[in-house]
């Protein structure tokens, strides 16, 4: 997912560069307004999952705080690594989607000008 919207960052900007015909910035404004819209449902999704990632990761700190027992600080540690990876994926979604916004504007102050 990282590298499509790496790629698709390129691509639209580019794109948005070349163009000037209000046709041709209707037709990108169109496609980016869909991928806008891929990504945000992406961020909700990956949203739910970093959250329940951390919810599970409570519990099972209070099952061993609780318990004592080592495999749940085994447990714990692995879910603290994925969860580790689920932010950092989760942060470059949440600013990639903000910076289509960003484009999304340039689309229409170019289409007014």
């Amino acid at each position: 997912m990282t590298e499509y919207l790496t790629n698709y960052m390129k691509y639209i900007s580019d794109k948005l560069e070349k163009s000037s015909d209000k046709t041709e910035l209707q037709n990108i404004l169109s496609e980016h307004l869909d991928k806008i819209a891929f990504m945000q449902h992406e961020r909700i999704v990956h949203f739910l999952v970093t959250f329940m990632f951390a919810v599970i990761l409570c519990i099972f700190m209070c099952a061993f705080i609780f318990s004592e027992n080592i495999m749940l600080l085994v447990l714990v540690t692995i879910i603290l690594v994925l969860l580790a990876f689920y932010i950092k994926h989760y942060y470059f979604l949440e600013n990639t989607v903000q910076e289509m916004y960003r484009i999304y504007d340039r689309i229409l102050e170019k289409m007014r000008n």
